[in-house]
């Protein structure tokens, strides 16, 4: 129990594993985070949406994580008086043609054990739970709740803290190197001797990959999500989350409409290919980033399989009356200058494969005593805790007993 363990990555899953592991007296643990904040990046810059699971397939690692770590979070806000607002989330079918997609997600939810799920037909049964929703059929979702998923980080952070454990801002790990049973971990101020690593890196998990000869595959494609903000004197036009039936041919839910949890509403994200890994504009341009993408041995395979969509997604990045339009299909009374503004964007580290298959799944390599999270997209701020609890105990905990 007296190991010295490294997690690379303060986002909100290197946070949770630093803190279950201190919680259980499991060594020195130390979090290197390269940002002079937790999280910076894909947790502090999404929707803030805890998910119910109406989308993962049954028995993925995503389908249960996301259904305990739904409840560890629920109750670890309870615990430090964090807020957490059950707003509910109503999936809607608009026409004939996404009927089959939704009676799939209404299938998917009842074998992942989403909590009081209920199938609305026609409109007037959606309008009692959104007023200004259009639609022919939903499933709503009464449990699924919005938090503001930074102030949880830094509540967990506290927890590391005060139980012995480390935390460096600033800290860039720029090299790893295996020397039998231990690793040394280099960063840009110094060196450190340590038993092993767990790296939650997110949108540089295959660089970290990289430092310690991991396989290059799967590989991140970053992808941008911009938000418009809903007008305040608006917001009364949703009162939940409306989402849309997804596109089971690609792993992102479409734009949406979501209640935060301090009470703005806020609608998106898109799905843009980002110019650089932490691309947060088009203007954010990294030549390497870009070429590293376009020379992947999948990227031709995903070219053709999605331009279509990435061409729609661009030009309503680009063109706000598009953006608008798709928005429109769910609230016809929303007017384009309700939109007002862009919110901070998002980008989500969504890993593929050489033959260019996006990743639906979680993906956790091992090499030596280095354990890899290599693709935690959306729901990871959901599972956080649970994703915790299933790397200590498959892979920490099982090494530790070999």
């Amino acid at each position: 129990m007296g190991d010295r363990i490294a997690i690379i990555g303060g986002g909100i899953v290197g946070v949770a594993i630093a803190r279950a592991l201190v919680l259980r007296g499991f060594g020195d643990v130390t979090v290197f985070e390269k940002e002079d904040r937790l999280a910076a990046h894909q947790t502090g810059r999404n929707s803030g949406v805890v998910h119910a699971g109406l989308y993962y397939q049954p028995g993925t690692l995503k389908a249960r994580l996301c259904a305990a770590g739904r409840i560890s979070i629920r109750d670890y806000c309870a615990e430090k008086n964090l807020p957490y607002r059950e707003v509910g989330k109503l999936v809607v079918a608009v026409d004939e043609s996404e009927l089959a997609a939704l009676a799939d997600i209404e299938r998917r939810s009842l074998a992942n054990g989403v909590p009081d799920l209920v199938r609305l037909d026609g409109l007037d049964p959606l309008r009692e739970i959104e007023p200004s929703v259009a639609g022919i059929a939903a499933v709503h979702s009464p449990h699924t709740a919005a938090v503001d998923y930074g102030a949880i980080t830094e509540a967990m952070a506290e927890d590391v803290r005060s139980h012995g454990g480390t935390i460096l801002t600033g800290h860039e790990v720029v090299a790893l190197h295996i020397e039998g049973q231990t690793v040394r971990v280099r960063t840009r101020e110094s060196e450190y001797l340590v038993d092993r690593v767990i790296a939650c890196a997110g949108l540089q998990s295959d660089v970290v990959a990289h430092l310690v000869g991991a396989d290059p595959s799967p590989k991140i494609l970053p992808f941008r999500g911009e938000y418009w903000a809903l007008a305040a004197a608006r917001t009364d036009l949703v009162r939940g989350m409306i989402y849309p039936v997804p596109d089971p041919r690609f792993p992102f839910l479409g734009v949406h409409f979501t209640r935060g949890v301090y009470d703005d509403v806020h609608v998106g994200p898109n799905a843009v290919p980002a110019l650089a890994r932490e691309g947060y504009t088009w203007l954010t341009v990294s030549p390497k980033d870009t070429w590293d993408s376009l020379r992947w041995p999948g990227a031709g395979t995903l070219a053709k399989q999605h331009w279509r969509m990435g061409l729609d997604e661009i030009s309503g990045s680009l063109l706000k009356p598009l953006y608008y339009r798709k928005a429109r299909r769910f609230i016809p009374e929303l007017r384009m200058d309700d939109l007002t503004s862009k919110t901070a964007a998002g980008v989500r580290a969504q890993a593929w494969g050489r033959d260019g298959a996006l990743l639906d799944d979680f993906a956790v390599d091992q090499v030596g005593p280095v354990t890899l999270l290599r693709n935690a997209p959306s729901p990871a701020a959901t599972s956080s805790m649970a994703i915790a609890d299933h790397l200590i105990e498959h892979y920490v905990f099982a090494r530790t007993t070999d």
